[in-house]
């Protein structure tokens, strides 16, 4: 773990109650930075980053990009582990210890992953409140190893910020009324504030995807039926290729000729990544985060997966499942209508909201 960083400027900092952010991976990161700007203004808000996503353009691109401040503490030997139980453990371990020296008045943990899960089981082994941002999200497969994490935190969460009225009854149904706020989306905040950086990447009609999630990628038959109804579609298809597809790819021995409608480009940031989707034809994607950038962007989007955590985004046309189909995916950029766009996930001012309601939970207890 690295040494801490310098402490913040405000004289009135040791006032304050402080508060330990839990990030790890690339949608933690842009929830990060609207969030970690709000909860500042009333907490000594300090930044544990678990590695777990790493490799510089997955991880470091998006600090520099938003602005985030160094993280105060790199728990960098846990981003060597393998395996989902492994990894998980080995951030608990670090983040318990971590805890335990810093002794925080609450722990603030972002959506699904690895780290989320890492950062609630550690803090509630403490005792420590735990505030979870994107409480409630259900996609109901308990395959996929993100409803594990994000169901369980949820149950040791003490603050539960729900992003839709569909999360809050999703955390009702549970059984799990005290703590629950329905606050928007934080996401919204985010690409609203990036929205006048963006500038078209490329020239012409074009689609953009994403591809990661392991039964897409780590089965080669389906791999190569989402690449190959890809190669077919009817304008190129921009496809940065996350580091999981291009091992999948190389251990398949598939080339990146053998599909020349795909313009294979290296994993982009956060500015990047929103460019591309907001001068595309259409987002076609199995990533939850860019599901909802589309729709914030107003762009149709594919999910090429069997079910959606942000089910508002299927209605009005806006967001289509591939389902077990990857052939689909043709068919449905050759019949694409124009989507209505609604509401949904707020007004942009989320983070905001979190910060003022957690203020004063933990000052009041």
């Amino acid at each position: 773990m690295q040494e801490r960083a310098p402490p913040l400027a405000n004289p009135n900092v040791m006032n304050k109650p402080k508060v330990i952010c839990v990030v790890g991976a690339r949608p933690q990161f842009v929830k990060h930075s609207p969030i970690l700007a709000a909860f500042r203004e009333h907490f000594v808000a300090l930044t544990a980053h678990t590695c777990q996503h790493y490799d510089h353009n997955m991880s470091q691109v998006f600090f520099d990009e938003l602005n985030i401040p160094t993280p105060e503490f790199i728990l960098e030997e846990t981003s060597q582990k393998i395996g989902q139980g492994q990894q998980t453990a080995s951030m608990l371990a670090a983040l318990e210890t971590l805890f335990v020296e810093e002794r925080p008045d609450a722990v603030l943990v972002y959506g699904d992953t690895n780290s989320t899960l890492a950062g609630a089981l550690a803090a509630s082994k403490l005792h420590i409140p735990i505030l979870h941002v994107e409480a409630g999200l259900r996609s109901f497969n308990r395959e996929m190893p993100e409803e594990v994490n994000r169901v369980l935190t949820d149950h040791v969460s003490s603050l539960l910020f729900a992003p839709t009225q569909t999360a809050v009854a999703n955390l009702g149904n549970e059984g799990i009324t005290k703590g629950v706020h329905l606050v928007g989306d934080v996401m919204i905040d985010a690409v609203k504030q990036t929205l006048p950086k963006l500038k078209a990447k490329r020239d012409g009609t074009y689609y953009f995807a994403t591809l990661h999630r392991p039964y897409n990628v780590d089965d080669p038959e389906r791999l190569k039926l989402i690449l190959n109804s890809l190669n077919a579609a009817p304008a190129p298809v921009v496809l940065p290729l996350h580091p999981r597809t291009r091992k999948s790819m190389e251990r398949y021995g598939m080339e990146r000729n053998d599909f020349p409608n795909l313009e294979f480009v290296a994993p982009v940031g956060y500015v990047d990544c929103l460019a591309y989707q907001a001068f595309s034809r259409c987002v076609i994607t199995d990533s939850g985060g860019i599901q909802k950038e589309a729709y914030a962007l107003k762009k149709p989007c594919l999910t090429v997966r069997f079910e959606t955590e942000w089910v508002e985004t299927l209605e009005g046309g806006c967001n289509r499942l591939v389902g077990d189909d990857p052939t689909r995916i043709l068919e449905y950029l050759q019949g694409l209508a124009d989507p209505v766009f609604g509401e949904p996930y707020g007004a942009g001012d989320s983070a905001q909201t979190m910060a003022k309601i957690a203020h004063q939970s933990l000052t009041d207890s």
